[in-house]
């Protein structure tokens, strides 16, 4: 009896082992599928959308056919270091351990890089913490292999602006009734502004406090200069 307990955890534990082996593996090996400009990937959100029979609406366009102005207001709203940093920003990432430690409320640290090969690779919900552990070591490897413009090509195109909208194209034509190309800086503002809660903001129709926000991002968007440097 007891012989057969040790075996049948034995199995369980080289089925976890393989199962943790396959998570690990598959971001490493996806990175490089994804390095060349013809691969358009999708997200774990968006393969959610289709398992649950839901769909989604995302239009891929490169990084040529995205207004600089929305690049820009992203860049100055999400993470104003995405050119500087390495897939984390460890000064931000200081900031939140010390207020975690000091028992203040955690502020937010997760920089573009982190975001993607979050909606790439992993989980939103539940074990937040679990997937940080795995989510800082990814987006180091992430931005060393893969360009800074082709991250953000990336990122634009599977972040999720709305139920079932992703990428800019999508939502650019969703809310404006334009192309990416052609947003203007008001209009990259408003977008900007929603990403950090897309399902309760929407940028045709914003409140009091978007507003406000949108402003910031719109003053900050035009004095970008060297922050974006690395996308010109």
């Amino acid at each position: 009896m007891a012989s057969g307990r040790v075996r049948r955890k034995g199995r369980w534990l080289r089925r976890v082992i393989v199962v943790l082996a396959v998570l690990v593996l598959l971001p490493v090996v996806l990175t490089i599928a994804y390095l060349p400009p013809f691969v358009h990937p999708i997200s774990t959100p968006m393969i959610k959308d289709v398992v649950t029979l839901r769909g989604y609406d995302r239009q891929w366009v490169p990084l040529k056919d995205i207004a600089p102005v929305l690049m820009n207001s992203v860049v100055m709203s999400e993470d104003g270091q995405f050119c500087a940093h390495h897939g984390v920003d460890l000064a931000e990432l200081k900031l939140v351990i010390d207020d975690a430690i000091s028992g203040e409320k955690p502020r937010g640290a997760s920089t573009i890089t982190m975001q993607t090969v979050k909606n790439l690779f992993l989980w939103h919900r539940p074990l937040e913490a679990v997937r940080k552990v795995v989510e800082l070591p990814l987006a180091v490897y992430f931005d060393l292999a893969m360009p800074k413009p082709r991250i953000m090509e990336i990122y634009l195109n599977i972040a999720e602006w709305g139920p079932n909208i992703y990428g800019i194209e999508a939502a650019a034509q969703h809310y404006f009734g334009r192309s990416a190309k052609n947003l203007t800086a008001r209009q990259a503002a408003l977008l900007a502004a929603a990403l950090p809660n897309p399902i309760t903001r929407n940028p045709a129709k914003p409140g009091p406090g978007m507003r406000r926000i949108a402003n910031i991002i719109e003053r900050r968007a035009a004095r970008a200069g060297g922050y974006v440097g690395c996308l010109q």
